[in-house]
């Protein structure tokens, strides 16, 4: 093995997900190297010592495969201009980093860190950046220490700086003494990485922390896929492929955590299911809640159901078919009511005419959904003020929870909570638990839609309980029946083959495509040509590509990259650039931004290590340690895009995607386009998807539980 030491000069290629670098060293001899190999989070400037082979490619020549390799701090004048100026330090750029470096030299660094109040001998630098350049100099030194400790398994700087922030200064000695607080703490390093470090770090494979951190990461994971609660055998089969232990062994532990509290065990139907506390607890509250909100008496006084049905008929100059009458009815009288239905079944309507009524008794009413597209087409529709549920909320960050709930209600005497298919387990009992005794609520929703991204199927077991006042619109409504859109998602809907012959306006087209490579250039350009030309849609705003699968030729991924590649050219960070079109992954209050936001990136600076996010007309920085809260969303799932809608919808419907075509996928994905939706693909795939009915079943307890609480 040949060993090499220096700076990286120019960094040609790397892989974010392998790591696999392609770059030049800069020698300490000056000469310049190609180097090649897994190298975690190597960036320009940086020096390094290197060790493995010099290799001769067939068309590259002569190379550097690396083997190992560690992180030194560069030692003379040039490495250390180069490393200030890499934007590694935030505070200086290139201008500022010759300043100091010719001032101190090969001593800069030592200054930097040991005599920092010397920098003000820099000749325009100032108290403020030098203060500035003093803090991340110490925040590097110390996110270094855990990187270098750390990168041999992958991770990257972003991660050490979280685990830092996690920790403090005693960040390795917890890793050292218990590693899988990795997979707990630190969202992002999941238990087969924490459990490889730990059998480096000599840990045994019955460390008792080991079995109930793989015990919680398979039933974590279980919820991962929608499940509120996990069959015990199911858990204990899961738990033993990862943690490769005695079946004794695993039961024990689940035994152990039951007893700790964290986690509840109960026998439906003769199994034993296995919920997460907070799973368990939201399940029971949701019946708790609801059952409150029935029996107290309401604030707004009774009406006769006809003549309000009748003065709004009136005011809004139209005839309210029967299930229509029947929805308002219901929800004028009772205190707890749930409308379902299809596109174009009346809906909104209803939710304006609720409004209209109860507004001349009332002003304290409340319009709440669970994403900000949503929210605002419920103002639209409406008039009246319409929020996020999140946003109504507010997350009090001292406390960590919520600031409404039952001792904090929302101050209203209606509460109308909209595309309630998307609310999970969780948030459902948040929100019933913030409304107040006397207040009337109004739940809406496509029961037909995927269920909500996070465990759970609420709205659907609500329903299929019987023990509540449900009304289901099924009839489309007059003004809807001109729209293919509507037409063709409930003829998807009931198993029929959508009308696939397209009239020259349209709003639903279907082109033919046989190979998914010829599906995703189709796509491409009806994206970045056809459809701004014919319809004047910006492609980035007005049009969502929606995919089943992330891999694959016509995949998320690949649309992604085409399209950012043709939309917006040029470098950036990691995988961004300004101008792309990013999604949020999960929820930050710190932020007030949350899982499936959209938003255009405004801009990225290096030198702050920053990026500016425009989300629904306001200003979102990322600091680039969390930059993997974020992901391209040229296109994304049509799960993700539950609950949002936009102007144009394209979406690619092939065998290629055989596993995912399901009925109640392609509906979802349809009822996003507000006025056109495009599908690519084959009628064979198309048709595949109609009559499949199969839906992934999630476990929940939420059943059992309306039956306890509703049965007497």
């Amino acid at each position: 093995m040949n060993e090499l030491t220096g700076t990286i000069e120019k960094l040609t290629y790397y892989d974010e997900e392998s790591h696999f670098a392609v770059a030049t060293l800069l020698s300490e001899a000056k000469s310049t190297i190609a180097i090649v190999g897994v190298m975690p989070s190597i960036q320009v400037g940086e020096s390094v010592r290197l060790k493995g082979a010099f290799k001769r490619h067939e068309k590259h020549g002569r190379q550097f495969e690396v083997e190992t390799f560690e992180f030194e701090l560069p030692k003379d004048a040039i490495a250390i201009e180069k490393f200030l100026a890499s934007g590694a330090i935030k505070g200086i750029g290139a201008g500022y980093a010759a300043k100091i470096v010719q001032k101190f030299g090969e001593h800069t660094l030592t200054v930097i860190d040991q005599e920092p109040e010397r920098l003000l001998e820099v000749q325009g630098l100032g108290k403020k950046r030098s203060d500035i350049l003093a803090t991340s100099w110490k925040e590097h030194r110390a996110v270094e220490e855990v990187f270098i400790f750390l990168h041999g398994y992958g991770i990257s700087r972003a991660y050490a700086r979280r685990i830092l922030k996690a920790y403090g200064s005693l960040a390795l000695q917890k890793i050292r003494e218990n590693p899988y607080t990795l997979a707990k703490d630190i969202n992002g390093i999941g238990f087969a990485l924490a459990d490889k470090i730990a059998k480096t770090l000599g840990f045994q494979d019955d460390f008792p922390q080991r079995i109930q951190e793989g015990i919680r990461y398979a039933l974590g994971e279980s919820t991962q896929e929608g499940h509120s609660t996990f069959p015990l055998e199911s858990l204990v089969v899961n738990s033993k492929g990862l943690l490769g232990i005695t079946d004794e062994l695993i039961r024990l532990h689940i035994g152990r955590l039951f007893q700790q509290g964290e986690i509840e065990l109960q026998k439906i139907n003769e199994l034993y299911f296995v919920w997460t506390k907070p799973l368990y607890v939201s399940e029971r509250g949701i019946c708790s809640e609801i059952k409150r909100l029935q029996k107290a008496k309401c604030a707004i006084r009774e009406v006769v159901a006809d003549k309000a049905i009748t003065w709004a008929e009136s005011c809004e100059n139209i005839q309210f078919a029967p299930h229509q009458k029947e929805a308002l009815t219901q929800a004028l009288v009772e205190k707890f009511s749930i409308i379902t239905g299809g596109p174009g079944t009346g809906k909104s309507t209803i939710t304006r005419a609720l409004c209209g009524i109860l507004g001349k008794l009332t002003n304290k009413i409340v319009l709440a959904a669970p994403t900000g597209r949503a929210a605002k087409r419920m103002a639209e529709i409406t008039g009246r003020y319409a929020t996020t549920i999140h946003r109504l909320l507010k997350y009090d960050f001292t406390l960590g929870k919520f600031k409404h709930d039952r001792d904090n209600p929302v101050d209203c005497d209606l509460m109308i909570v909209d595309e309630a298919s998307m609310i999970d387990t969780y948030l459902m009992y948040q929100i019933l638990r913030a409304i107040p005794s006397h207040a009337k609520v109004v739940v809406i929703g496509d029961a037909n839609q995927l269920p909500s991204i996070g465990p759970g199927n609420v709205l659907r077991d609500l329903i299929r309980s019987e023990k509540l006042a449900v009304t289901k619109l099924s009839a489309i409504y007059r003004q809807a029946k001109g729209s293919q859109i509507i037409v063709n998602a409930h003829r998807i809907n009931e198993g029929e083959m959508p009308f696939t012959k397209s009239f020259e306006n349209s709003d639903f087209f279907f082109f033919e495509a046989k190979e998914p490579e010829d599906v995703r250039e189709a796509i491409i350009e009806l994206v970045i040509k056809r459809i701004p030309e014919k319809f004047g849609y910006d492609p980035k705003k007005d049009i969502q590509v929606l995919s089943p699968m992330r891999k694959g030729a016509c995949g998320i991924e690949a649309f992604n990259k085409e399209l950012q590649a043709k939309l917006t050219p040029g470098s950036g960070v990691g995988f961004f650039r300004a101008g792309d079109k990013v999604m949020q992954l999960r929820n930050n209050y710190t932020k007030d931004v949350y899982n499936g936001d959209i938003g255009i990136i405004s801009s990225i600076d290096p030198q702050e290590e920053q990026l500016v996010v425009k989300m629904d007309e306001k200003a979102v920085e990322y600091a680039f340690s969390e930059l993997d809260e974020l992901t391209l969303a040229y296109a994304v799932s049509i799960h993700k895009y539950q609950g949002s809608e936009c102007p144009c919808i394209v979406m690619p419907v092939h065998t290629a995607h055989f596993k995912l075509l399901t009925r109640n996928l392609l509906y979802t994905g349809v009822t996003r386009g507000k006025k056109l939706v495009i599908l690519v693909g084959t009628k064979k795939a198309l048709a595949i998807a109609v009559k499949n009915q199969q839906v992934d079943e999630r476990f929940t307890g939420l059943p059992h539980a309306l039956n306890d609480y509703f049965s007497s």
